[in-house]
């Protein structure tokens, strides 16, 4: 986003996702968790909290921190807080968000802020020299999370972490994170037409949809499979997410925008090491489909 490209289409969506999508990446993980942990009372705390965090150079570990540390507070208060009842209704919308910004926002700047800061650029740059071994264990991980609830809590943790990495510089995670989440639809369609005998005729019509889904970074095409035979389904998921994930970690592939599929591939600088990611997805496609077909039962 060089100003002296100013007025081109390509500056405009620069702004448009550097300057603001990105920034609200933090605030909103933190909100996100304070509401999880008190309902509407802890939005604002949490998102001031994680505006405070990213201003105060913690990232998303100071994100998660002030998410825990507002919804807590805002619980707490919630909880020990006895009005009139003409005034109850003032708590969730003006006393309960004052109080527990004030206590979660005084927390992050004299306790939480400056240690957290210290970890967090520690993390930055143990994972900007990641290589070998440590590659490969994030990269079991995050595909783990990923492949694991196809779109539940436990993928949305992995992608958040991963989104929020990428807006401290450290792009590699989230290259594992969207080529796991990739592989399970992309397995299942393969599977259905390697394996056509091993599923119903409504899962063969669903494989289409699931490769269309997969492409476009969307894992929930692989729910119908999932739910319908999950101790089968769902560790081959994982099998092929993990051989993906980690190979485009091992093969130094690194990913700069945090959405889009197959459709960002084209991106000129999007991706590092564009062969390599090819190479990770398609190696965890076919294992995908390559263990589903072993070990699912034909349909009865």
């Amino acid at each position: 986003m060089a100003p002296d490209h100013a007025g081109t289409l390509g500056y405009a969506l620069g702004q448009i996702g550097a300057k603001a999508a990105f920034a609200l990446i933090v605030p909103a993980l933190a909100g996100y968790i304070a509401y999880s942990i008190a309902d509407r009372p802890g939005i604002a705390p949490g998102m001031i909290g994680g505006m405070l965090a990213a201003n105060l150079q913690a990232g998303f570990l100071g994100g998660i921190a002030a998410g825990f540390i507002a919804g807590y507070t805002a619980r707490f208060l919630n909880t020990h807080i006895r009005l009139p009842r003409n005034l109850e209704g003032l708590k969730p919308v003006l006393i309960l968000p004052l109080l527990a910004t004030t206590i979660t926002n005084l927390l992050m700047i004299y306790v939480v802020g400056v240690p957290v800061a210290a970890v967090r650029s520690a993390l930055t740059t143990w994972l900007k020299g990641m290589q070998g071994a440590s590659a490969l264990v994030l990269g079991l991980v995050l595909s783990g999370m990923m492949a694991v609830d196809m779109g539940g809590p436990i993928n949305k943790a992995a992608y958040a972490s991963a989104a929020a990495l990428l807006s401290s510089g450290v792009d590699a995670p989230m290259a594992a994170a969207m080529l796991g989440e990739m592989t399970p639809p992309l397995g299942l369609a393969l599977a259905t037409r390697l394996f056509p005998a091993r599923f119903t005729q409504a899962e063969r019509e669903a494989g289409g949809a699931a490769a269309v889904l997969g492409a476009a970074f969307i894992t929930e095409g692989a729910i119908p499979f999932a739910a319908a035979d999950p101790l089968r389904v769902i560790p081959s998921l994982v099998a092929g997410s993990a051989v993906a994930s980690a190979l485009a970690l091992t093969l130094g592939v690194t990913l700069k925008v945090p959405h889009g599929g197959l459709f960002v591939l084209p991106i000129p600088n999007a991706v590092t090491n564009l062969p390599g990611a090819v190479l990770a997805l398609a190696a965890g496609t076919l294992v995908t489909a390559l263990t589903v077909g072993l070990i699912k039962k034909r349909p009865g």
